[in-house]
């Protein structure tokens, strides 16, 4: 009952679950958020339930619905009684035309990137001061140098960046808030804009010449959750040396 308690927002898949096998093999029981993915965060809770009884749950919630936003974090609370940390991972991520924006893409990107971290932090922060928690937002190496064919989303993370930045100052010195910022680490799953010319640029252009895996994110966040007390307002960039020299 004294093992932290980590909401990690987008667990169900991919970096996300990576992120929640990672904190719950350090110790932590966490809380599983999924939009639409619930057969993948079902089966992921009962894996890691059954490694330690009662040590994951999963909840669902429409990080766009804000008022949806403080009901999850009630809900991870009425469930395990605390809540020690935070990891805003979800995230919407597509390509934005110049000319073909509209409200909707904007409310989208801006919604899940930069929008529901801050009113989930809100709503978290009262919680993770009585644990002197902390919270991890998962950015972009592009938060600081924008992608091509992506302002959108690059102006969504380059405002969680500097939200990252402006909690830490607005909760210390109670909740440490840092970010983690990803390179190349895996392509998404309907990579048509990220053709095998293109990907190969990419790797060339690394400086440890190949992609990153989920298990680097996870590592990172890890860190900064379990092992860097001292540690707040910064970003870690995890990009294989990609921003050395971008």
């Amino acid at each position: 009952m004294n093992s932290p308690v980590i909401l990690v927002t987008g667990a169900a898949r991919r970096v996300g679950a990576e992120i929640a096998r990672t904190l719950h093999a350090a110790g932590a029981r966490v809380a599983i958020h999924y939009r639409a993915s619930a057969r993948d965060a079902e089966t992921l809770v009962a894996a890691l339930n059954a490694q330690r009884p009662d040590s994951a749950a999963a909840f669902s919630a429409d990080l766009l619905d804000v008022d949806a936003l403080s009901t999850l974090v009630d809900a991870v609370i009425r469930h395990f009684g605390r809540l020690d940390g935070l990891i805003n991972n979800a995230s919407s991520f597509y390509p934005t035309k110049v000319g073909a924006v509209d409200t909707a893409v904007w409310d989208d990107l801006l919604g899940s990137n930069l929008k529901a971290p801050l009113f989930l932090a809100q709503a978290a922060a009262p919680h993770l001061t009585a644990t002197q928690g902390c919270i991890v937002n998962i950015t972009d190496i592009h938060a600081e140098r924008p992608l091509k064919g992506y302002p959108v989303y690059c102006a969504a993370k380059g405002g969680l960046l500097n939200l990252t930045r402006a909690l830490a100052i607005e909760l210390a010195p109670a909740v440490r808030v840092n970010a983690v910022a990803p390179g190349a680490i895996q392509w998404p799953e309907n990579d048509s804009d990220f053709p095998p010319a293109e990907q190969s640029a990419i790797i060339e252009h690394t400086l440890l010449k190949r992609v990153g895996s989920p298990a680097d994110i996870a590592r990172t966040v890890k860190f900064l959750v379990f092992d860097a007390p001292y540690i707040t307002g910064q970003v870690i960039n995890v990009d294989g040396g990609r921003t050395a020299h971008l």
